[in-house]
């Protein structure tokens, strides 16, 4: 299980996303995951606050994003025509063409965001023979017992995944029977699982079934 954050590393975490760091730079800094980061996040700041910096996050992203295409454009024209040849008319060329203001570019993520997706990608689920559950987790299963699944774009702590990733097929744990409770409907009920082992010995069944994936507080795992 992922360890616990300390109080000062809640209060430096977030400090620094409001300072404009991303969710993944804070989950490397401290050795937990994304999902921990969020929480923490939006416990802190609240939902409202939390949505407004990932808004502004991603606006800046995108800019990034435009900035970058357009220099790229702009050199590749360059080099390809003989008259951009001289570095001295290349760099006149460049300076006056219709970028933003220097200050722009302050608080903008990383030039290589996009090879950082992938890299994500790799630290998003954990495999089930890796997770050290705690004795007892519960579920919310229907009147019927029947398991209740969802697709992984129905987490939105999880919506930073490729869209195939958010296809699957999912359930979820719970660690803590008053968090199950609360997301319990009236049709629903929590269902105390007593003995953890039961995922390593129903995963080829679950999988058969279509589902991959187990989400619960701390981690995404994969079957």
């Amino acid at each position: 299980m992922t360890k616990r954050l300390t109080e000062k590393q809640k209060e430096e975490i977030v400090e620094s996303f409001k300072s404009g760091n991303d969710i993944d730079t804070l989950a490397q800094e401290n050795n937990c995951t994304n999902l921990t980061i969020i929480r923490n996040l939006k416990k802190n700041l609240g939902e409202s606050k939390y949505k407004e910096l990932i808004n502004k996050s991603k606006s800046i992203k995108e800019k990034s994003k435009t900035n970058k295409n357009q220099t790229n454009n702009l050199l590749k024209t360059n080099f390809e025509n003989e008259d951009f040849k001289d570095d001295k008319v290349l760099n006149e060329n460049i300076i006056s063409s219709n970028f933003a203001p220097i200050d722009s570019f302050l608080e903008i993520a990383p030039i290589d965001y996009e090879i950082d997706n992938s890299f994500r990608k790799e630290l998003s689920s954990v495999p089930l023979s890796e997770v050290d559950f705690p004795k007892v987790v519960y579920m919310i299963v229907d009147k019927k017992i029947e398991l209740e699944i969802k697709l992984l774009k129905d987490f939105p702590e999880w919506q930073f995944l490729p869209q195939d990733d958010l296809s699957r097929k999912t359930i979820e744990i719970f660690f803590d029977l008053n968090l199950a409770k609360r997301s319990c409907n009236k049709e629903q009920k929590v269902l105390k699982v007593p003995n953890t082992d039961v995922f390593r010995i129903a995963s080829p069944a679950l999988i058969a079934k279509g589902i991959t994936r187990i989400v619960c507080a701390e981690n995404l795992i994969a079957l």
